[in-house]
């Protein structure tokens, strides 16, 4: 799906465009089950977009297996593209990880040492909230 500008739509617009699960991700903030999403083992090279307005979001040259169960990137392919949010749910504090364009619900971001990567980030994200577009590499 081609990224469309500053998408605003209303819940029953989003419900007409996403599949039930899609839209209670997405849009309600919730939480597929670990290993349970299409993307969370794959090792496919490509691009990862937004599955609610198509934004271009983490590469799957920054993907990692952190053992957690969802589909894991250590950093996006733009910081502009992602939005930040602190979320104070499930009686902890995290950071809410949301697409900038759409404002849609992705996952969360963790950081901390010993998460062996190049940034010292774990974006864990729900699978239902990304696209991946294959590429020949």
């Amino acid at each position: 799906m081609p990224r469309e500008e500053a998408l605003s739509l209303s819940d029953q617009q989003w419900k007409e465009r996403l599949s039930d699960e899609a839209f209670q991700i997405l849009r309600q903030a919730g939480t597929e089950r670990p290993y349970t999403g299409e993307y969370w083992d794959t090792e496919l090279a490509g691009t990862y977009s937004c599955r609610a307005c198509g934004t271009e979001l983490f590469s799957s040259d920054t993907k990692f297996d952190a053992r957690c169960g969802w589909p894991s990137f250590y950093a996006p392919t733009d910081n502009d593209q992602i939005r930040y949010v602190e979320d104070q749910s499930m009686g902890m504090t995290r950071v809410e990880v949301r697409c900038a364009n759409c404002e849609s619900h992705l996952g969360h971001v963790f950081a901390g040492e010993g998460f062996d990567t190049p940034t010292d980030l774990r974006y864990c994200l729900n699978s239902l909230s990304l696209d991946l577009t294959k590429s020949d590499n």
